[in-house]
């Protein structure tokens, strides 16, 4: 067994001092506030919760700064995609492997402790690609929910694949194998899920029989990201994407809504009565222009919802929650939408990310709470942003750009330390973005 003391961490119930954790095999056993330190404790000033990462597309993770000059033409999502698809048809197995440890060394040092990999570049070696994501996870020492993509058509009305979208495609009983095959390497720290990449991107029928067939699993859906997709999905069915997704889906507390933009009323009630988590992406969303969450009103309702670093472009939880915080604040011309009426909007934002994740990566995260998995962060006692500071979940989110994280701990293991994680390899990142710029 192992042991931590840390004078101020802040539990389910808020903050408490002198607080002794003990853990064994990844998970926590024991949490006392107002506690005694014993000699084999290791101490440490402020401790929270580490943060998960429900959304991430690893490979993407090379495109950042190659697509944001014009081509003589109006540039949005559409165009933005032809360009993530050249480099999408570059990556194999070794590839993927090298820009999974650089990214997710960089989230563990960030303050991710988990993250949920949207993964839909299976072919022409399926299990390899997994695999190669998997063994990244392990290296580096982060939690992963590894969701293998069922993308089958290029859009509604069964448009056929184009070009790279083919390397995406799997056979449905290619797809069940596939998900069979990658329980082997679970564990604690790797989880799995399966994803119907989009409404566009799989019929009706194949997503009721996938879901039937997988119906433990964590389901995680891209749906009404950008209004096109709204669009379409109303001239194809009559419905928008989310209200025919609840009219033909039994949803449920183990389903991730990925972006959800684009809502009504009617489907703000339907995701916050099924329990289900959207997942907002707002670095992302802002880079694709894709619109604005109705944050205020989902949140009146008490629904669920937490943040991922999707194209990471950017590699930060706490940009991705200031990003969320002030794009709402633009959009009403008002401040403080997070905290409602009573509150602070720091300790809203975290606290959202906090308890939304657990169901949708199916591994209990986000609490200094017996049961839960040992995944904290050890706050850095000399950033002058955090000095003292009475407000300090606010702090975090608003008070600059220095990272505040000195040691992030993922199954009562120490992976990150002081801005960097404990394993990783630059120079096979560097000579990758290399091989890349010569590539494209």
């Amino acid at each position: 067994m192992a042991s931590l003391f840390a004078e101020n961490a802040y539990l389910p119930m808020g903050w408490a001092s002198n607080v002794r954790i003990e853990w064994e095999d990844s998970e926590i056993l024991r949490v006392t506030p107002q506690s005694a330190p014993q000699p084999e404790d290791s101490r440490v000033e402020t401790l929270v919760p580490a943060i998960p990462n429900l959304h991430s597309h690893a490979f993407q993770r090379v495109l950042a700064g190659l697509a944001e000059s014009t081509q003589g033409k109006e540039d949005d999502f559409w165009t933005w995609r032809e360009a993530m698809y050249a480099v999408a048809a570059w990556i194999n197995p070794e590839r993927l492997y090298t820009i999974a440890v650089q990214l997710y060394g960089e989230m563990v040092a960030a303050g991710y402790n988990h993250v949920a990999e949207f993964h839909y570049l299976h072919q022409p070696h399926p299990l390899e690609m997994s695999l190669a994501l998997i063994q990244a996870a392990k290296d580096v020492g982060i939690g992963l929910t590894l969701l293998p993509v069922l993308y089958q058509q290029g859009g509604f009305g069964r448009q056929a694949l184009q070009g790279p979208q083919k390397g995406f495609f799997l056979e449905t009983d290619e797809y069940l194998r596939l998900i069979e095959d990658l329980r082997a390497p679970c564990n604690q720290q790797i989880r799995l899920g399966w994803a119907p990449h989009s409404l566009r991107a799989v019929d009706t029928l194949t997503l009721q029989a996938v879901s039937a067939s997988l119906g433990p699993l964590p389901c995680h859906i891209h749906i009404s990201e950008q209004m096109k997709e709204v669009e379409q999905c109303l001239a194809s069915y009559d419905h928008r994407p989310v209200q025919w997704l609840y009219k033909h889906m039994d949803v449920s507390a183990k389903w991730c809504l990925v972006h959800a933009t684009h809502l009504v009323a009617d489907e703000i009630q339907a995701i916050t009565s099924s329990g289900a988590t959207v997942a907002l992406c707002p670095t992302t969303e802002a880079n694709l222009g894709d619109g604005f969450f109705s944050l205020e009103a989902f949140q009146k309702l008490n629904g669920r919802w937490g943040i991922g670093s999707d194209s990471n472009s950017s590699v930060s939880p706490f940009e991705e929650l200031r990003w969320l915080e002030y794009g709402q604040r633009l959009l009403h011309r008002k401040r403080n939408i997070a905290a409602g009426k009573h509150g602070s909007s720091g300790t809203r934002l975290l606290n959202g990310c906090w308890t939304s994740a657990s169901a949708v990566l199916d591994r209990k995260v986000g609490r200094l709470e017996v049961g839960y998995q040992a995944d904290w962060l050890v706050l850095d006692s000399q950033n002058p942003n955090l000095f003292q500071h009475a407000h300090l979940l606010d702090a975090l989110v608003f008070n600059g750009n220095r990272n505040p994280v000195l040691e992030s701990w993922v199954s009562g293991r120490l992976v990150a330390q002081k801005g960097e994680a404990n394993y990783q390899d630059p120079n096979a990142f560097r000579q990758l973005l290399h091989d890349l710029r010569g590539a494209l």
